[in-house]
């Protein structure tokens, strides 16, 4: 029964914060415990990341699809700074990934606080959810930094 006063509560939270997001996600695992397909629920959560993900990747990669970026604008992006920048962004991005990940498989323990971390950003600061390992990655980093600090105080 709490994880149905939970959701109720994560509906709220999200109608109140304006992000529909969390209110549809709510909903939809609410629905699926109050008809009983509950057998469903690990496949969702097994699942629901990488789908997620696909989804995502389809939208960055519509503007290629529909013809809106040519081989000009992207031999110009990556010939700037700009595009060089990104092309280190990504590839941090995913180093940090990993390191979440490894983090994740530590200490799984973590994925609580990173869910209501999401949450919080998502409801007060209007933030994009892209998943637990860039949250998880996050973390790392910030565990080594506040390691490093610590040793030196």
């Amino acid at each position: 029964m709490s994880g149905e006063i939970i959701l109720v509560g994560l509906i709220i939270i999200g109608l109140v914060g304006r992000s529909p997001i969390i209110s549809t996600a709510a909903c939809v695992l609410l629905a699926v415990k109050l008809v009983h397909l509950e057998r469903y629920l690990p496949v969702i959560e097994r699942r629901g990341l990488e789908l997620g993900l696909l989804f995502l990747t389809f939208s960055v990669l519509v503007p290629f699809a529909s013809g809106r970026i040519q081989m000009k604008e992207l031999t110009a992006a990556l010939t700037s700074w700009p595009g060089w920048l990104a092309l280190i962004g990504g590839a941090a991005a995913t180093y940090v990934n990993g390191k979440g990940l490894e983090m994740l498989r530590i200490d799984p323990q973590l994925i609580i606080g990173l869910v209501i971390g999401s949450i919080i950003g998502i409801v007060f600061f209007r933030g994009i959810p892209v998943g637990p390992l860039m949250a998880a990655g996050i973390t790392a980093l910030l565990y080594k930094v506040f390691i490093f600090i610590a040793g030196k105080i």
